[in-house]
């Protein structure tokens, strides 16, 4: 994406952060973010609801007390409430926001049930809550193939070119022309594809194969520790294995399908990092302080918008993904802990009990707010002490 310098206003920001945008600006950016990606998020629940023919009582943008509300001619609420900080769509049967089960319906007969979330057939529930994430990830794709067509799609051979300063590559035995083919059994069509293959192994060795004029090498590289900051002051880490390329980016134009194709590929791509950064810090690889929850999304979002509205579309897209992303975790009240339910009550051919449902769901409400009190509280402490 080509960058675009902002307009910076003089008025007061982030204690540490000179060169952070207005707070009038974040605030503005964290809205323009936040409220359509929880919107289309819900909107995928409620639609899929509706193809599945669940009705839905209450679509909520927000928690907390009600500003604003609209029944429509089905019999659905639609609300604004005073915590714009998420969402959630109630549908029949459903004991409460969280989709847990009303236990009143226990027993019900089918024609009872009809219309109904418990009285939906198993393949109708779960598609209606994978409905929610995958809203979320179609819309990044949308965003990076929206760039495959306007911009093209970048494309640099994966041969060195050149080495950094104390290159781990170059003392590694890599020399000028060889072609990088795979980097720990993962194949490498791009020089863009190496940085996301090492970025997150700092520190660490991995098997880099490459061409020599037809020979095929495996040679071991310890990856260098990269730390850097942006003109906002965010500390970057990574792993680089200190190559340059032979030859700067290429565009090249692409039709819609290969646009779409490259927007997939991206959100994959994007995905997957999120998953082996997860598992880093869960076993201790990564510090938690990597992590980041609202005041560290409304930080970044008012220092891309202020950078212009690509780099603020891009952003977009990645928080897409994230959200996507951790809702897909197996954890009760997300909604990859109702598709784990689910495929428990696949496997026994019957659900779950209420009561084991009900204690799921506590332990996985108190596991999402102790989740959110850390990592807001760890953002927090970064930003002013």
């Amino acid at each position: 994406m080509p960058k675009r310098e902002g307009v910076r206003v003089n008025c007061w920001s982030l204690p540490d952060l000179a060169h952070s945008p207005s707070i009038l600006l974040t605030i503005v950016a964290f809205i323009l973010l936040l409220g359509p990606l929880i919107v289309i998020h819900e909107l995928g629940h409620y639609l899929a609801g509706r193809w599945c023919g669940v009705r839905a009582e209450t679509f909520s943008i927000g928690f907390g007390k009600e500003l604003w509300h609209r029944i429509d001619k089905r019999g659905t609420r639609w609300r604004i409430a005073a915590m714009p900080l998420g969402g959630y769509v109630q549908f029949a049967g459903d004991a409460d926001a969280s989709s847990r089960p009303d236990a009143a319906l226990e027993g019900k007969s089918a024609e009872e049930l009809k219309g109904t979330m418990p009285g939906a057939p198993l393949w109708q529930r779960s598609l209606i809550v994978l409905a929610g994430p995958m809203a979320n990830l179609l819309t990044a794709v949308l965003i990076f193939a929206g760039f495959a067509m306007v911009y093209g799609v970048p494309h640099t051979p994966p041969v060195v070119g050149g080495f950094a300063e104390k290159s781990a590559a170059q003392a590694a035995g890599i020399e000028v022309g060889d072609r990088i083919v795979r980097i720990d059994g993962a194949e490498v069509d791009s020089f863009m594809e190496i940085a996301h293959r090492v970025a997150l192994y700092p520190g660490q060795t991995v098997e880099v194969r490459v061409d020599r004029a037809g020979r095929q090498l495996d040679i071991p590289i310890k990856l260098m520790l990269d730390v850097s900051k942006d003109e906002f002051g965010n500390e970057m880490r990574r792993g680089l294995l200190g190559i340059s390329a032979v030859a700067r980016p290429e565009f090249s134009r692409v039709n819609p399908m290969r646009a779409l194709q490259f927007g997939v590929t991206s959100s994959l791509e994007q995905m997957r990092m999120m998953a082996i950064g997860l598992k880093q810090i869960v076993f201790g690889e990564r510090s938690v302080r990597e992590m980041g929850g609202l005041p560290k999304v409304a930080k970044f979002s008012g220092e891309m918008l202020s950078l212009g509205w690509l780099e603020f579309a891009g952003f977009a897209a990645l928080i897409s993904i994230n959200l996507a992303f951790i809702n897909l975790l197996p954890i009760p009240t997300l909604d990859g802990g109702h598709l784990a339910m689910y495929a428990a009550e696949a496997v026994r051919r019957r659900p779950l009990g209420l009561r084991s449902q009900e204690l799921a769901f506590r332990i996985g409400m108190a596991l999402v707010l102790a989740f959110a009190v850390f990592v807001n509280l760890n953002d927090l402490v970064q930003m002013f002490l």
